[in-house]
């Protein structure tokens, strides 16, 4: 049986049944001499491109190869470049809108944020100035994604690297367990080992057709229920919740996860189905990888939603069952 535990105490509580150099000053002479660097660059390999193309015949070269030749021809410039936007608090790469200091040294805008003086001059951060030069450089550069170090081989325009980074399948996996006590982060294969050494009374359960037992769905305030199940050679989390979305107002929220990437959850779906007193409650759906998380599902909505009233109706002594299927797509 699946014991409830209160959704802000993490996973404690969670039960089933039946779960390069740091420091760079750069100053608007040697951005300017940096952007003119890549500019000269650019057009050195546009003129050698055009000779080739007149060889070849008119229009042989294409937009898009002009777009990339400064990175193509001179790879070793774009990295030493690169290093010039590395922000010496958290070296990261500081990308566009790039403020600087008085002196002109540069640090992101997340790391500006929490800083009263320069990291690098001691000087004064305000007023802000931009660095228009250090704009310009930024938008001839690919930059590597954040999570290069985990494998990412992605190097990307600083306009797409937030995005990416936001997707990105490197990127650390959080515990996967309702509530906000546990702030483990780690990678995807070393989830399921975090979850039973910390995680220790959430029961795992074999098998594609199991029934999840939740117990003591009266309890009052917001509560979660958690259980694992295990087939087709991963492993899933079931969650159902239980939230005040207003006033008097309780919602039950049911959803399955895959410790697993999103690629990997679209090879599979699930189904959610209570039954009783000659009624039966569906919902069909593909797996969220926990890399989403039950909260933009639960925000989305993109889940099995029942209020406390159908609740009531498949309940039997306060205990709620659900038939959970997994199935390959």
């Amino acid at each position: 049986m699946s014991r409830p535990s209160s959704a802000g105490g993490g996973g404690g509580g969670l039960g089933a049944g039946k779960a390069g150099s740091g420091k760079h000053g750069v100053s608007a002479g040697a951005a300017a001499a940096a952007a003119a660097a890549v500019a000269a660059a650019a057009a050195a390999a546009a003129a050698a491109a055009g000779v080739a193309g007149s060889a070849a015949g008119a229009g042989s070269v294409t937009p898009a190869a002009a777009a990339s030749l400064p990175t193509a021809v001179l790879p070793c410039q774009a990295a030493e470049l690169t290093a010039l936007f590395e922000c010496p608090v958290c070296f990261d790469y500081v990308l566009p809108p790039i403020l600087q200091c008085q002196a002109g040294h540069l640090v992101c805008n997340q790391c500006r944020q929490k800083l009263s003086c320069c990291p690098t001059c001691r000087g004064p951060l305000t007023p802000s100035i931009r660095n228009l030069a250090m704009e310009k450089v930024a938008s001839t550069l690919p930059f590597p994604c954040k999570y290069a170090s985990a494998g990412c081989l992605l190097s990307l325009h600083h306009s797409e690297k937030p995005e990416h980074e936001e997707v990105c399948e490197f990127r650390p996996y959080t515990c996967p367990c309702p509530g906000a006590s546990c702030k483990w982060q780690g990678s995807l294969e070393a989830v399921m080992p975090h979850l039973m050494h910390a995680h220790k009374s959430i029961t795992t359960l074999q098998g594609e057709d199991i029934v999840f037992l939740a117990t003591d769905i009266n309890l009052p305030g917001a509560v979660d229920w958690v259980m694992m199940q295990s087939c087709f050679g991963h492993h899933f989390m079931l969650v159902l919740e239980k939230q005040e979305k207003y006033e008097g107002h309780q919602q039950f929220f049911a959803i399955v996860l895959l410790i697993g990437t999103r690629k990997q959850a679209e090879n599979f779906a699930y189904r959610l189905e209570l039954n009783g007193n000659r009624r039966r409650l569906t919902w069909e759906a593909t797996p969220r990888s926990i890399h989403d998380g039950v909260a933009s599902a639960i925000m989305n909505s993109d889940c099995l939603v029942f209020d406390t009233s159908i609740a009531h109706l498949f309940a039997d002594n306060g205990n709620l069952g659900i038939n959970v299927t997994i199935s390959m797509c």
